[in-house]
C-alpha cells in the first residue's frame, strides 16, 4: 500500500468516513480549496463531510505526512549505517505513531560519547555475554578477568558491563512500548506543595496534598498542576504505585532480559533491571507521561477556547438599530460613542458623573440629547470598571425620557478585547483622528449590534473564551481559534456593500490584501451590483472568486441570487427551479409554498447532485438565512451590584460567560462570575456542559455559595428539590475516595485559574477585563 493510500484509510477510520472520502477530500484541499469551501459546495465530491471532519482531516493529514517523512528519513540513515534489516524495515513500516517510531530508531540514532561505549572501548562488552551465557559462574570472578588499565577493579568491571545492558535495555523499542501501555494505565500523579511556598502559592492550595491516576486527570486540574510546578509552587510526581507498581514495571524490563532464576548470574541481571527502571527508565517514563498529560491539556483547552469562541461568534445580533456605546471610567470619566443602524459612528463625547467631578445633571442631560436627536434604540455599557454605576445612572436617564419617546434598550456587554481593538492598527485606520479612549466605546456599541463582524477584528486570543490562555501552546491555539472565526463568518455569510475589510479578510479566498482592495474598489466605485462585478478588483482572479463568492451577499442587486448562499456556479439549476415553479425569481425567493411541491431528483445533473439541489432548494425558501439566534438580553437585579450583595438562596438572571469541562461562569452583574458546577447544571446527570448551556445564554440561577475574600461565588441551575446527579466517573483526589467525583456547588473558579479566563457577550470573568 502507498503512503497517501495508507494515510486515507488511517484518517477515514478516525474521522467515520470512507477512504475514498478522504482521498477526494485531500485532493481539494491539496489543490487550494478550502475547508468552509469543501464543507458547503463539493458536497458530492467528499461524500458530504462536514467542516468538522475536514478540520480534523486537515490536522491529521498534516502529523501522518510529517510521519511518512519523518519515517523515510528513519530509513534513509539505518540504511546508510548498513544495519537495515528485514525485520527492521518491517518494524518501521508498521510503526504506528512517532513515538513508537523514535523508539525503533533509538540505538541507531547518533549520540553523544556514552558510559556504555566507554565501558565497550574498554572491552568490557564480552564480559556482559559471559554473565548472560553462565549464570552458574559469579559475575565477581568473571569480571576479575577483565581488568587492565582502564578498569581498575571488579566493581568498575561490571558497572561497565551494567552500563552496556542498561543502554540496551533502554534502547529496546519493544520494552519501551511496554512499559508506556503499563504507565498509561496505572501511573499516579502526586503533587506536593514547596515547603516554604504555601503562602506564596495559596491559590494552588487544593494541590498541596493531591494524588490521583495519570490517565483520569482532567486538562483543567492538570494545566493547574503544571502552572504551579512552572512557578515553583509544587513539585510532580509521575510513577506507579511504589507497593505494586514498581515491582511490576521491574519485572516487565527483568523480562526483556530472559528467564531469570536464583543463580548469581540471575541475580546480578535481576539488580541491572531494578536499577535501569530506577536510574534510567522510569525517568523516561516520567519524562513521556509529563509531556503527554501536557499536550492532553493543552488540546482539550484549546476545543474549549474553540466551542466558546464559536458560541460567541454566534451571539445574537441586535440588528441594525442606533446605538449609544457606553464605556465606564471612574476617574477618567464615561466614554460616549453613538453609532447610526449601519455602524456608522456620528458622535463621541466624554461625561463625568462620578468622582472627583460627580457632574450627575450634566451626564444625564448628555445622554438625553444624544437620545433624542439620534433616535436611539439600544445603550450598550461596558462591563469594566463602574459598570453597574454607569448602568443605574442610564437607569434614571430613561425614567427622564418623556413618555412619548420610546426608551432605548440598555444592555450590559462584554468589554474583552476592546481595548486591544482601541489601540490596534485596524482601529487607527478606522478612526485616525479619533482618542484612543473613546475608540473602546465604538466597539462597544458595535459588538451589540453585530458581535460577529466586530469581534473578528480582535486577534481570537484576546477576546479571553477558554482556561489557562497563557499556558497553552500558543500557534496550535492561533490556528485553532482561526479556523473556529473563519467557519462562523462563512457560516453567517458577509454583505459584500458594508462589511470591513477586518471581516472581509476572513471569507476564504480573500485575505488581508483582497479584503482590502474590496473595500478601495468599493469607496472608489460605489456599491457592488452584483458578484460578477469581484472580478474587477485588482488582483481577484478566478480561483478566489470560486472560494470566496458562495459566502459574499448583496442585497438589492442586479442579480436577486446574490443575496442567497446558491454558489454563481450553480444558477443555472436555481433558475431550471425557478422555471418549473413559473414564477418571477425575486417572487419566488422566500416563497417556502411554491417550493413545496418541488422535487429535487428532477433537478440532479452530471454536476450537481442531490445535495446541492436540496441546499438550493433551502436557500431559495429562505435566502440568506442567518443562523444565529433571535437577540435577548439578562436582566440584573436591583440592588445586587456587588458581591457583597449576594445571599445565598438568592434567585438571580445571568448570563452565561464561558463554558469549561468542569461546570459555566455566569455574570450576574457583580463584577464576578460566578461558577455553576457540572453537577449543579440540571436534574440530571450531565456528561459535557457543553450539552446544557452555551456562551452567551440568558439562564436562571440560585446562589448557593458566597467566599468573598477568595471572589467566589457558587450557582446552582437545579431545581429545588431535585434529585442528586450520578457520579461523574472514576476520580481520585484529596480526601475523596476512588470511583467517586464531588457533588454539589464548587467555587466559582477553577484553581489556579488564569486571569484571561472570560467569556462571552455581557460579561467579564474573574475580573479580567476591568480596566486598571
Amino acid at each position: 500500500m502507498d503512503t497517501a493510500a495508507r494515510i486515507a484509510r488511517t484518517i477515514a477510520t478516525e474521522i467515520g468516513a470512507s477512504a475514498s472520502q478522504v482521498s477526494a477530500a485531500v485532493e481539494l484541499l491539496d489543490g487550494g480549496a478550502t475547508v468552509p469551501f469543501v464543507a458547503r459546495y463539493r458536497k458530492e465530491v467528499t461524500g458530504g463531510l462536514d467542516d468538522t471532519q475536514l478540520r480534523n482531516l486537515a490536522e491529521r493529514l498534516s502529523y501522518l505526512r510529517d510521519m511518512e517523512a519523518r519515517r523515510a528519513a528513519i530509513l534513509k540513515s539505518i540504511t546508510e549505517q548498513g544495519k537495515l534489516s528485514d525485520e527492521l524495515a518491517r518494524a518501521i513500516a508498521g510503526a504506528e505513531t512517532k513515538a513508537s517510531l523514535e523508539d525503533i530508531y533509538l540505538p541507531f540514532k547518533p549520540k553523544r560519547r556514552t558510559k556504555a561505549m566507554i565501558a565497550r572501548e574498554n572491552g568490557l562488552e564480552p564480559l556482559l555475554r559471559a554473565i548472560q551465557e553462565d549464570r552458574s559462574a559469579d559475575p565477581q570472578a568473571l569480571a576479575a578477568g577483565y581488568l587492565g588499565e582502564n578498569v581498575a577493579d571488579v566493581k568498575a568491571a561490571l558497572d561497565g558491563a551494567r552500563d552496556i545492558l542498561t543502554e540496551e535495555l533502554s534502547e529496546n523499542a519493544t520494552l519501551l512500548g511496554r512499559l508506556r501501555d503499563f504507565m498509561r494505565a496505572e501511573a499516579m500523579v502526586t503533587v506536593k506543595v514547596t515547603p516554604g511556598k504555601e503562602t506564596e502559592g495559596a491559590k494552588f492550595s487544593d494541590y498541596f496534598d493531591h494524588r490521583e491516576k495519570w490517565a483520569d486527570m482532567p486538562s483543567h486540574r492538570a494545566l493547574a498542576v503544571l502552572r504551579a510546578a512552572k512557578e515553583e509552587v509544587v513539585t510532580i510526581e509521575i510513577a506507579p504505585d511504589p507497593e505494586t507498581g514498581t515491582p511490576q514495571a521491574e519485572r516487565m524490563v527483568a523480562a526483556t532480559i530472559g528467564d531469570l532464576a536464583d543463580r548469581p548470574g540471575d541475580k546480578w541481571l535481576r539488580g541491572v533491571a531494578g536499577w535501569t527502571w530506577r536510574v534510567r527508565l522510569s525517568n523516561a517514563m516520567y519524562i513521556d507521561l509529563l509531556t503527554d498529560l501536557r499536550r492532553r491539556a493543552h488540546e482539550d483547552a484549546i476545543k474549549v477556547f474553540g466551542r466558546n469562541l464559536k458560541d460567541l461568534l454566534f451571539s445574537a445580533p441586535a440588528g441594525p438599530r442606533a446605538t449609544i456605546g457606553l464605556d465606564p471610567g471612574i476617574r477618567t470619566g464615561v466614554k460616549v460613542a453613538v453609532v447610526d443602524a449601519t455602524g456608522k459612528l456620528v458622535e463621541t463625547t466624554t461625561i463625568y458623573p462620578f468622582q472627583p467631578k460627580m457632574d450627575v445633571q450634566g451626564a444625564e442631560a448628555a445622554l438625553l440629547a444624544l437620545i433624542a436627536r439620534h433616535k436611539i434604540d439600544l445603550i450598550a455599557i461596558g462591563n469594566g470598571t463602574a459598570s453597574r454605576e454607569t448602568e443605574r445612572l442610564v437607569t434614571e436617564v430613561l425614567k427622564r425620557l418623556p413618555k412619548t419617546v420610546k426608551a432605548p434598550t440598555k444592555v450590559v456587554v462584554s468589554e474583552a478585547g476592546a481595548s486591544v481593538y482601541s489601540a490596534s492598527e485596524t482601529a487607527a485606520k478606522e478612526f485616525p483622528g479619533l482618542d484612543v479612549s473613546l475608540r473602546g466605546a465604538v466597539s462597544i456599541a458595535r459588538r451589540l449590534q453585530d458581535p460577529l463582524a466586530e469581534l473578528v477584528k480582535i486577534p481570537p486570543e484576546s477576546i479571553g473564551v477558554g482556561q489557562y490562555q497563557h499556558d497553552v501552546d500558543q500557534r496550535q491555539l492561533t490556528r485553532a481559534l482561526e479556523a473556529v472565526v473563519e467557519d462562523a463568518v462563512n457560516a453567517v455569510g458577509v454583505d459584500l456593500n458594508t462589511a470591513s475589510a477586518s471581516l472581509l479578510s476572513h471569507v476564504v479566498g480573500l485575505g488581508p490584501s483582497l479584503a482590502q482592495n474590496i473595500v478601495l474598489h468599493r469607496d472608489e466605485n460605489g456599491a457592488f451590483k452584483s458578484r460578477k462585478a469581484l472580478l474587477k478588483v485588482a488582483g481577484l482572479g478566478p480561483r478566489a472568486f470560486e472560494q470566496a463568492a458562495g459566502f459574499l451577499r448583496i442585497r438589492e442587486g442586479d442579480e436577486p441570487l446574490d443575496a442567497s448562499a446558491v454558489h454563481p456556479e450553480a444558477y443555472g439549476v436555481a433558475r431550471r427551479i425557478v422555471e418549473a415553479c413559473g414564477r418571477d425569481i425575486r417572487a419566488l425567493m422566500g416563497n417556502a409554498g411554491a417550493l413545496k411541491g418541488v422535487r429535487a431528483e428532477q433537478f440532479v445533473d452530471e454536476k450537481f447532485g442531490l445535495p446541492t439541489v436540496r441546499d438550493i432548494l433551502s436557500e431559495l425558501e429562505k435566502p440568506g438565512r442567518d443562523p444565529r439566534p433571535d437577540f435577548v438580553t439578562a436582566t440584573f437585579a436591583d440592588g445586587v451590584e456587588d458581591i457583597k450583595d449576594l445571599r445565598p438562596g438568592m434567585q438571580l438572571e445571568g448570563t452565561v460567560t464561558n463554558v469549561a469541562a468542569f461546570g459555566a461562569f455566569v455574570d450576574i452583574g457583580v463584577h464576578q462570575d460566578g461558577l455553576v458546577h457540572i453537577s449543579q447544571l440540571a436534574d440530571r446527570f450531565v456528561k459535557d456542559p457543553h450539552e446544557v448551556v452555551k456562551a452567551g445564554d440568558v439562564v436562571k440561577v440560585r446562589v448557593t455559595e458566597v467566599d468573598i475574600p477568595r471572589k467566589r461565588i457558587g450557582l446552582t441551575m437545579r431545581k429545588d428539590g431535585g434529585p442528586e446527579p450520578a457520579p461523574r466517573g472514576p476520580s481520585v483526589g484529596k480526601g475523596q475516595p476512588q470511583g467517586k467525583a464531588p457533588r454539589g456547588p464548587m467555587k466559582a473558579a477553577p484553581k489556579g485559574a488564569d486571569s484571561n479566563q472570560t467569556g462571552a457577550l455581557g460579561a467579564a470573568l474573574l475580573n479580567a477585563m476591568r480596566k486598571n
